[in-house]
């Protein structure tokens, strides 16, 4: 290991440090999400609205279809988390090889449902005539590279678990380059459109991978990933799938909500769902950053659990709670009072603008909510809790989504009633979170809360 880029969260002043390991991951989050977001400006500029309508209607799919194994993702970083916080290096060390198998396998499986699955799944959608083609072959280039892009995010969940939050962020940064400079050949030069944008995130993708996949390699100690040690350790996968499943369900059947939502605004036309996707992947931008400290009491809370340093948990999730509040009034206000502007980036149509503004003020102003949901989501699977969280979550926002929908909704066929239905479920699972969180930090812990 190189100690330059570890961190030890089990002593020091815990604001400076959250701060340290957030704002990298953050920007991380950030440059991942611009992989998207530059595949969504290029289109919407020099290939139409139907190209926009087609890259867009995608993203609740493909989340749909990797969110399980990114919650395994996070299994990883709290066991490494734990192994490290306890200097148990052969422990990590094996947890390291369990972790690059299972990306493997995954990324694999993925690659092979992503390619034969997009077309049946997107008339399942319910996505318009005029834009399934451009659509599906956007999945299909994209699923390509899911190998890459499952190496990368569980190489970055150890990396992150040892407090080591800056060489993902360089990679991501040059990834990110390519795939820019990649967008603008393929869509501009060649006029491949979809298919281009969807060929530069492949790449990029790839590189990021790479560059990670060497970090590890080159690393000292029982980071150092050796192929021929790429292995399932029994023992360390069962643990990383008792926290991740539960993580990944939740993420996957959150998807499943997401899909209903975003059939529900292909009913609108294809104008209504290129306002929605510019307006959604500026939110993306507001969610990475608050999903950091999301990240961060994951980070900081398993290592401390590793170590027993138990006092120092209460004061891990105040302080994110603080953090994530504050990014989420200044980012998800600040993203709808320039709303115009900003989706002025992704089209020159005043309409698709109207409608994206509409959607930021109902979901991007109050995403503070869905932050601070996070962060008790993070802090209680920190010590261990996947199940529970991963059951209100469903109950909370998910289910009544999906209610919400077949009820609300349909008496009352407007974008305004969709939309409002995020920001009533956030509150209504942060409020219950809250409560058991109390309720298993007493159990577990058996130490004073501290307030």
């Amino acid at each position: 290991m190189k100690r330059s880029f570890e961190m030890n969260m089990c002593e020091g002043p815990i604001f400076k440090k959250i701060i340290i390991f957030s704002i990298p991951l953050m920007l991380s989050g950030i440059m991942q999400l611009l992989f998207n977001a530059a595949d969504i400006v290029v289109v919407g500029r020099f290939s139409g609205s139907e190209s926009l309508a087609a890259v867009g209607s995608t993203s609740s799919l493909i989340n749909l279809l990797i969110n399980l194994f990114i919650g395994i993702s996070v299994g990883a970083n709290v066991v490494v988390g734990r192994y490290y916080g306890a200097r148990d290096y052969d422990e990590i060390e094996e947890s390291v090889h369990t972790a690059i198998y299972t990306a493997i396998v995954g990324g694999i499986l993925m690659l092979i449902i992503g390619v034969f699955a997009a077309k049946p799944m997107l008339k399942l959608m319910g996505t318009p005539a005029n834009v399934i083609d451009l659509a599906v072959i956007y999945m299909r280039i994209y699923f390509l590279g899911m190998p890459a892009f499952m190496i990368y995010n569980f190489g970055a969940a150890i990396l992150r678990a040892v407090g080591d939050t800056k060489r993902p962020l360089y990679f991501l940064t040059a990834a990110g380059i390519v795939n820019v400079i990649f967008n603008l050949i393929f869509v501009i030069v060649f006029n491949m459109g979809v298919a281009g944008v969807a060929t530069a995130t492949l790449i990029s993708e790839i590189i990021s991978a790479v560059l990670i996949w060497l970090s590890l390699s080159k690393s000292d100690g029982a980071l150092r990933l050796e192929r021929k040690k790429i292995r399932l350790h029994k023992d360390k996968l069962s643990v990383m799938l008792k926290i991740g499943i539960p993580a990944g369900l939740q993420g996957t059947i959150f998807s499943i909500s997401n899909v209903l939502i975003q059939s529900s605004v292909n009913s609108f036309g294809s104008v209504v769902m290129a306002g929605n996707t510019a307006a959604s992947n500026i939110e993306g931008f507001v969610y990475n950053a608050m999903n950091s400290v999301y990240q961060t009491a994951l980070s900081f809370t398993s290592q401390n659990m590793g170590a027993k340093q138990y006092h120092r948990i209460d004061k891990i999730l105040l302080t994110c709670i603080a953090v994530v509040s504050t990014i989420g009034l200044v980012m998800g206000i600040g993203a709808y009072l320039l709303g115009h502007p900003l989706l002025s980036l992704y089209t020159t149509s005043e309409e698709v603008i109207r409608y994206g503004i509409l959607r930021l003020s109902l979901i991007s102003a109050p995403y503070l909510l869905c932050g601070i949901m996070d962060v008790f989501v993070g802090s209680l699977r920190g010590m261990g809790y996947s199940i529970m969280p991963m059951l209100v979550s469903l109950s909370g926002a998910c289910i009544f989504r999906i209610i919400w929908i077949f009820t609300i909704f349909q008496m009352h066929h407007t974008l305004f009633c969709l939309y409002i239905s995020y920001p009533i479920s956030w509150l209504l699972t942060a409020s219950i979170h809250a409560i058991c969180y109390l309720v298993v930090r007493k159990k577990i812990i058996h130490q004073p809360i501290v307030v």
